[in-house]
């Protein structure tokens, strides 16, 4: 049931004007009337502005989760594959070379030319350093051996040596791998 504000006799909710004292009730109440829906408005307000902050937070969330890439894997376990892959394409390079200097290794890596700079970069970019060895000079005036090392500029990661004999060894020490390395 309802009342009305005038007589505040009980009276149908449907009725426009009051049948005991003749009050319009659809004219709105005086500034007590007001108040309520002044409440009703400021809540109604705070609904929709967290129901805002929460939908462009969860926008947000989305877009950093689902579209921006994120790390997969380690950063060490990703920059030794690379290390590993960059020593790899180097000994093949040099190998290559080899196979046509009647098995002579040359005296740098600049004669490999862009191969083997790529390589290398590719390693400088996951933090390792190469570092090709030629070994000694013989009578013929060439090196038939080579050492390349692969140093990490991170404490902890792996250190890497090759050589001729193409079995890659590796250390977590920190300092050069070398052939007394337990090899991979």
């Amino acid at each position: 049931m309802y009342t009305c504000r005038e007589c505040e006799r009980a009276i149908n909710q449907a009725t426009e004007i009051c049948p005991y004292c003749g009050a319009d009730l659809t004219i709105a109440a005086g500034p007590e009337a007001e108040e309520p829906a002044k409440k009703r408005s400021l809540t109604s307000l705070l609904l929709i502005w967290g129901a805002l902050a929460s939908s462009i937070a969860l926008s947000l969330w989305t877009f950093v989760h689902y579209v921006l890439p994120g790390p997969k894997g380690s950063a060490a376990l990703r920059a030794e594959n690379q290390a590993v892959e960059s020593l790899l394409e180097l000994r093949s390079a040099l190998n290559a070379y080899a196979g046509t200097q009647r098995g002579a290794y040359p005296a740098s890596l600049e004669v490999l030319g862009d191969r083997a700079r790529a390589s290398a970069q590719k390693a400088l970019s996951e933090g390792y350093q190469l570092q090709y060895i030629p070994g000694p000079v013989g009578p013929d005036g060439a090196a038939h051996s080579y050492v390349l090392l692969a140093r990490p500029g991170n404490y902890g990661y792996r250190a890497f040596y090759t050589d001729e004999t193409g079995l890659l060894r590796a250390t977590r020490e920190n300092r050069a791998a070398t052939s007394q390395d337990p090899p991979i």
